[in-house]
């Protein structure tokens, strides 16, 4: 089975939600603007986006034994 080439493949742009081409077409893949591409980059930059750390706090030696 062939791939019909004029098929363009869309997925959500993780910025708005809406739909976005996925494409060579698009710079902004997978966002579907350059404003939704400089929101999410922005937030980047802000670090908005963190992962949680277990970290002690700034005044407590890192893997103090006493603290387990």
């Amino acid at each position: 089975m062939k791939k019909d080439p004029l098929t363009v493949k869309q997925v959500v742009c993780p910025g708005c939600g809406g739909p976005s081409v996925y494409a060579s077409s698009n710079p902004f893949r997978p966002f579907c603007s350059e404003r939704c591409k400089n929101i999410d980059l922005g937030a980047w930059a802000s670090e908005d986006f963190r992962l949680p750390a277990d970290t002690p706090p700034d005044d407590q030696p890192y893997g103090d034994p006493k603290l387990h």
